[in-house]
């Protein structure tokens, strides 16, 4: 379980630096309070663009891309074409001569670097970005691809400050079926489900750390975007049902009467409504204003979806003939409310499976709201496919097999992507724990409180097949020499490590701040203004840090060194326990060790001979000067044990030397 309660000081005591006679039972420590607490950890003074204090400065700026997509699927072919207006907006204090966009579809072609990546290397392939035409301002453009990126060489430069202009690209791609892990298709029992992501060329982010971020799109390391509104339509064979991030725009020309009545109904239910059911799949002709009750167009005609989304860095939709539909109210704020929404073949259906989904759905969403920051987009969507748990700004895409508590710890994680990196818009692509990490914190907190506990704790079970202790887990991945850091590029991490230093241990790390170390008032209070500071911005890590350090007014240096930018461990031993003179009703002194590199502050329990137990708080800075300190506190009988840590929230590497019993050796 990775949450823990945060023990009150029991009594006033008095931390001792130890003197000589101390220092003779140290054993083997290679702790170094020097290197630890080593001032100059921010070398990266503040600027007109990032405050000292972690928010963004007076003078923050970053560009703006809106996007208008007009995109036909060929459900034949199994083919995506479009047409795709970017209004882009330079508001660096840069002059910009070239632009670059990110095209994500061609790492499916056979010469793509992402093979070169992974072992084994692909075996099926696309033709990835066949681009037609690419125009700058109505003007033929001169672009150079490379791999998943196009550079624009521009014949004006893009003025500073707020300059514009419009690229236009005509392009078209083949859809990879479930070899496209993202984004593919499948065949069900009534139709192919079509989960479309990545599918658009899209603005690098030009922001003033990088200047333009061009890391190529390899597949471990997921995406960093730029902000706008989308304007997207997709046209699609009538009987289809679009699923898109956004809202839709024309319910009256691709719904049927009985869906848009059940679709208003769900808008004011707390309870799932559905709004297309098994019977509702190719019942009859007719779609729309003229269609009958549960009517859809046959096949041979289209329908265009259109949707609007303000204010996000993507979008993506599903689409498909075999989809079931069921919706109910979120409320996420004191006054405002959004949808949840979920599709789904029959093969899903089922209490015991995605039956449930929009439930999970909307109890995420309520959670996040409520503890972190307000769900900002009027729907989210969840959607069932193969692409088994991938999320984009207003939709996820789920495995169609999950069930029960699998299907919901899927749904949490995946919609909470929406805070971590959608609303605050870190760069997942460089720093995947500032995404995973920070979604994993607050999804494993959802669990515990989604019914009663229904499906808590939360677990990975390739840490806790038993449901064991995170600081337990931790240790064989902090000990493994060739384990990377968290600092590490989200591409350059091996597979066998990405779980647990993407995941994993930025999740734990969080959890020792809130629960070890700052207590949970200071630190979801300054864990809440660091998402207000960066909603719909770029965070950097040091802006996380620094929001940290100056909301819960710590300087938390030494924790960032030693588990961000380090694998370190600690080695927490209590050593000895003597009295005054030989009497216990003169006080006990007690010698505790820090044996390893990191430093922790820890609980300290005391037992005495009556059965009676106190507890001691001792702070980080008992390792600020040295490693073994002697705690003096006054006693009046013997202590029969004493131990540190004793709820084990640490992660400890030798629990044997913790405790210290009377008449022991």
């Amino acid at each position: 379980m990775m949450k823990f309660l945060m023990r009150p000081m029991a009594l006033a005591i008095w931390v001792l630096a130890a003197g000589p006679s101390c220092l003779a039972q140290k054993t083997q420590s290679v702790y170094d309070p020097a290197g630890l607490f080593a001032p100059g950890f921010y070398t990266d003074k503040a600027q007109p663009f990032h405050s000292a204090n972690g928010a963004p400065a007076a003078n923050y700026w970053q560009n703006r891309a809106d996007y208008t997509i007009k995109a036909s699927l060929d459900t034949v072919k199994n083919e995506l074409s479009a047409n795709e207006v970017i209004s882009y907006t330079n508001n660096s204090p840069d002059t910009l001569r070239t632009l670059w966009l990110q095209l994500d579809q061609n790492t499916y072609r056979a010469d793509a670097r992402a093979n070169f990546y992974t072992e084994p290397a692909p075996t099926e392939f696309t033709k990835g970005y066949s681009i037609e035409s690419t125009k700058v301002n109505g003007q033929d453009a001169e672009v150079v691809i490379t791999d998943t990126r196009m550079q624009i060489r521009l014949r004006h430069p893009l003025a500073p400050k707020s300059g514009s202009l419009s690229i236009s690209i005509h392009y078209h791609y083949t859809i990879p079926g479930a070899f496209g892990s993202r984004t593919d298709w499948v065949a069900t029992r009534n139709g192919k489900i079509y989960e479309i992501a990545q599918w658009y060329p899209r603005m690098c982010v030009y922001d003033d750390r990088e200047g333009w971020n061009t890391l190529p799109f390899l597949g471990s390391g997921e995406f960093y975007c730029e902000y706008g509104d989308f304007d997207y339509t997709v046209t699609v064979p009538a009987g289809m049902i679009v699923a898109g991030s956004g809202e839709l725009q024309n319910p009256g020309e691709v719904l049927t009467k009985k869906e848009q009545t059940r679709l208003a109904q769900a808008k004011n239910s707390d309870q799932t409504v559905m709004i297309r059911d098994a019977a509702d799949i190719g019942s009859e002709a007719g779609v729309g204003a003229g269609a009958g009750v549960g009517g859809r167009m046959s096949s041979g005609k289209l329908r265009s979806w259109h949707f609007k989304m303000k204010n996000t860095r993507d979008v993506a939709f599903g689409a498909s003939r075999a989809y079931l539909w069921d919706a109910a109210r979120v409320k996420v704020g004191k006054s405002r409310q959004a949808l949840a929404m979920s599709v789904y073949p029959v093969e899903s259906a089922g209490d015991s499976a995605w039956g449930r989904a929009t439930e999970y759905l909307k109890a995420s969403m309520e959670e996040f709201s409520s503890t972190w920051f307000e769900y900002p987009y009027p729907v989210a969507i969840n959607e069932a496919g193969i692409a088994g748990g991938m999320e984009y700004p207003g939709i996820v895409f789920d495995g169609m097999t999950d069930k029960g508590k699998v299907l919901y710890w899927v749904t949490a994680h995946e919609i909470g992507h929406n805070w971590f990196p959608m609303i605050v818009g870190s760069d997942e692509r460089r720093y995947g724990w500032m995404d995973e990490g920070f979604n994993t914190f607050i999804d494993v907190l959802a669990s515990d409180h989604f019914h009663g506990g229904e499906y808590a704790p939360k677990r990975d079970d390739e840490y806790a097949p038993g449901g064991g202790n995170p600081a337990d887990e931790i240790l064989p991945w902090l000990k493994d020499p060739a384990a990377p850091m968290m600092m590490t590029r989200a591409d350059a991490i091996p597979e066998k490590y990405r779980h647990a230093m993407t995941y994993f241990k930025p999740a734990f790390g969080l959890v020792l701040l809130r629960d070890a170390i700052l207590g949970k008032e200071r630190f979801d209070y300054a864990f809440r203004q660091y998402i207000r500071n960066w909603a719909f911005r770029h965070p950097s890590p040091v802006d996380f840090f620094r929001t940290m350090d100056n909301e819960a007014g710590e300087d938390l240096s030494w924790f960032w060194r030693e588990w961000y930018y380090n694998n370190w461990t600690l080695d927490l031993a209590v050593q000895d326990v003597s009295y005054v003179d030989g009497d216990p009703q003169k006080g006990a002194r007690i010698t505790i060790a820090n044996l390893d590199r990191m430093a922790m502050p820890a609980d300290l329990e005391l037992t005495w001979k009556d059965g009676h137990k106190e507890r001691i708080r001792l702070p980080v800075e008992t390792w600020l000067q040295s490693g073994v300190h002697v705690v003096a506190v006054p006693s009046g009988q013997a202590l029969a044990q004493v131990s540190v840590d004793p709820d084990h929230l640490l992660p400890d590497e030798n629990r044997g030397n913790n405790m210290w019993k009377a008449g022991s050796k």
